[in-house]
């Protein structure tokens, strides 16, 4: 088969992948069509059925795995494709690990510098807020794993969630070399646990979607919630050391139009942000220019703002 990350405009295309969404939809001319996203391990990409139909295609729903034809084009500086045939694959046609996308890094190695600053944290009860769960809760440690750090906007894949705090956590130790005042083991600490409530908020794969605790009340009150349960099983945990803790995880978006229930107080609070603000945006950058169409500009981004373009071309 080929992959997603593979095709290129003008790519004419015969492969299986599996529809990760399906929406029926109308032209301004009043004709109906069908607009999927297709997925494989490598990533994802926006396809049309411009005449759903049609003898060549057949039924199918979403996460389904479909065998297509089609041809690739440019849209709007992202790359589409155009499907002709579409029909639902039969069991044994096809291996679910193909199509799930997995972090292009080791998520064993990962985990290993995730224990590493685990140990590295000083702090009695930090650490052993630490240890509670990324040594001690073997369910937690397994959907943290497995989990992805976002639905769509960045990390999105297996592996994602994990890869992004281990990100996040690594521009927090350079910031406490760089800047000596901040309490390392407290931003260290809290860059490990800012995102453990995307545990909660979604859902696994293949969905990957929001679970009713991620729309009702979100990852980061989530987190919160995860942290006071095991804080409660530790002895005589600091009621101000617990507050600070929860103060980073609830600033760590940074803004309140950004979800954020309260804005940084803390240096380190505000550093987490930073990290996190940084580890998020530069993934964004990196996977569209992975999906763009090679003549350089990517397309308008709408998490960043901006066109994208390419220092190479």
């Amino acid at each position: 088969m080929r992959y997603i990350q593979e095709l290129r405009e003008g790519s004419s295309v015969k492969g299986t992948y599996m529809c990760r969404r399906k929406t029926s939809l109308v032209t301004r001319n009043g004709k109906n069509y069908e607009s999927l996203t297709l997925q494989d391990k490598t990533g994802s990409i926006d396809a049309k059925i411009w005449d759903p139909g049609s003898m060549g295609i057949e039924d199918f729903d979403e996460l389904d795995f479909i065998e297509v034809t089609g041809d690739v084009i440019s849209f709007q500086g992202h790359l589409q494709m155009n499907i002709k045939r579409a029909r639902r694959c039969r069991e044994g046609e096809y291996d679910p690990v193909d199509f799930l996308p997995v972090s292009d890094k080791n998520i064993d190695s990962m985990m290993g510098a995730v224990l590493k600053y685990v140990d590295s944290v000083k702090e009695p009860h930090l650490n052993a807020l630490l240890r509670a769960f990324f040594v001690e809760d073997e369910d937690f440690i397994s959907d943290f794993r497995f989990s992805s750090a976002a639905k769509s906007v960045h990390h999105s894949f297996v592996g994602g969630l994990l890869e992004h705090t281990l990100g996040v956590t690594n521009l927090c130790h350079f910031f406490c070399r760089n800047y000596p005042y901040l309490n390392r083991d407290l931003l260290v600490t809290t860059a490990l646990l800012h995102d453990i409530g995307k545990t909660r908020e979604l859902s696994r794969f293949p969905q990957n979607d929001y679970t009713e605790a991620g729309q009702l009340i979100g990852h980061i009150i989530i987190g919160v919630q995860m942290i006071d349960e095991k804080i409660r099983d530790i002895p005589d945990f600091p009621v101000l050391l617990a507050d600070e803790v929860r103060h980073c995880i609830l600033a760590h978006h940074g803004e309140l139009e950004f979800g954020s229930p309260k804005k940084p107080a803390l240096a380190e609070a505000a550093a987490l942000n930073f990290a996190d603000n940084t580890d998020a945006k530069l993934e964004i950058f990196r996977e569209a220019l992975a999906t763009g169409s090679g003549d350089g500009w990517v397309g308008y981004q709408n998490f960043l703002g901006s066109n994208v373009r390419s220092t190479e071309v």
